[in-house]
């Protein structure tokens, strides 16, 4: 299959969509469709991105990330835990690490992927794919929209999220496995703080409990040009929510949550965290509250004849290791170069395999290890000190995945020139 002919649509239209479209754009394929469910604009969506600065290198040369986008930068993290025997609101400071990180809103960032877009390519937005079928002979793929006659496509790529239908034909009924907790996120100006003075800008605070933790920072406030107070809690839903949240993979979007969940997490604040960050999610309005019960997968190839996957469709980690949408976004990275490189799409297909299906089970394993530390099977923090807690980090993250691997391409690339890795 030639490139310059190839048809090319692409399932979902969020963050991995719009960098699918760009890369298979870049790549050398000019007939694109996006079909996105949504019919509003996406980039009212408020909630934090944070990318490791390495990895921020690496996007922003390859034009997939823009240096004018509003960011916060963190250079801190510190990790705190509730003891009545400290009288800092924050608590007592257990370890501080530095943490090269910046932080973004999603909506932002989605506004500048979905500008990039090439103008000749067709964005249909309210268009929810019912279901995606391979041809014969692996001649590509049938788009389903459930009125009209399937539209037939040489290349189909997946990036229609962990419920995706496009890996349910490449791939088979991979179903996401349920963590056994939940993640509540917030996100509000800052201003709203009591003293926010005692949250410096560039500190991301792990604020440590039995049974789970807060993770804090700042981000970007594109309605006034200042910061947001982003925050994201995780533990165990109250005792008989398992069932109804493991059920099927979805999320509570704000105000949706029941009065018992919302109950356990104000039991949650006022008891196991420090009054500083127990007061910042009670400050966070029903409107601005969302839970996320967790799930992980990756599938087992990232291809199939005629089909691709990226993002969330592909891989679904955990978001403690904070790599999320870089994952997403090195997805497409890999996608333009094996279809640069590459003669035709079968062969570009075969490399962009070969390089992130590995990547994803890396990425699930440090997600799965982080959440038994972290949460089901957390240590007694009051016991820990900064050499305890350096080391229960380390036989964590054995293969310093946090924040996202280093792009093999990247590595090469160091390594001929004689360069240290970040």
């Amino acid at each position: 299959m030639g490139k310059s002919t190839a048809s090319v649509a692409v399932v979902g239209g969020s963050i991995a969509g719009c960098a699918a479209a760009l890369a298979a754009h870049r790549g050398g394929l000019r007939d694109i469709t996006v079909f996105e469910r949504a019919a509003g604009p996406l980039g009212e969506r408020g909630v934090g991105v944070t990318l490791h600065n390495a990895r921020y290198a690496e996007l922003e040369a390859s034009g997939y990330v823009d240096a004018g986008m509003p960011w916060v930068q963190m250079t801190t993290r510190r990790w705190y835990v509730r003891d009545e025997r400290s009288e800092q609101p924050t608590g007592r400071l257990l370890w501080t690490t530095p943490l090269p990180f910046r932080t973004y809103n999603w909506g932002p960032l989605w506004g500048e992927l979905r500008r990039r877009i090439p103008s000749d390519a067709d964005f249909r937005a309210g268009a929810r794919v019912q279901q995606v079928t391979a041809a014969p002979d692996g001649a590509g793929a049938f788009v389903d929209l459930g009125s009209g006659t399937p539209e037939h496509f040489d290349l189909v790529i997946g990036a229609d999220g962990y419920r995706s239908v496009v890996r349910a034909a490449a791939g088979g009924d991979v179903r996401p496995s349920y963590a056994g907790y939940v993640a509540w996120r917030g996100a509000f100006p800052v201003e709203r703080l009591a003293s926010p003075e005692l949250w410096a800008e560039d500190e991301a605070a792990y604020v440590v409990f039995p049974g789970g933790h807060l993770v804090a920072y700042r981000i970007p406030d594109p309605a006034t040009g200042g910061h947001r107070a982003n925050w994201i809690l995780y533990t165990a839903p109250p005792p008989g929510h398992d069932a109804a949240l493991s059920a099927s993979p979805t999320s509570l979007p704000p105000g949706t949550a029941s009065d018992a969940l919302r109950d356990h997490l104000a039991y949650v604040a006022a008891e196991l965290l420090p009054p500083f960050w127990a007061d910042l999610v009670m400050a966070t309005t029903p409107d601005e509250l969302f839970l996320q019960p967790l799930y992980d997968f990756t599938a087992d190839r990232y291809t199939a004849p005629g089909m691709l996957l990226m993002g969330d469709a592909a891989t679904v980690a955990r978001p403690h290791t904070g790599a999320g949408a870089v994952k997403a976004l090195q997805d497409a990275t890999v996608l333009e170069s094996a279809l640069t490189s590459a003669s035709d799409v079968p062969d570009a297909l075969a490399a962009y395999d070969a390089d992130r299906t590995p990547a994803g089970r890396t990425m699930v394993g440090l997600g799965r290890r982080m959440g038994e530390a972290m949460v089901t099977g957390t240590p007694d923090w009051g016991a820990l000190d900064a050499a305890g807690m350096e080391a229960w980090w380390t036989g964590m993250d054995k293969r310093g995945a946090f924040g996202g691997r280093e792009l093999a391409r990247g590595r090469e690339e160091r390594s001929r020139f004689g360069v240290s890795p970040s």
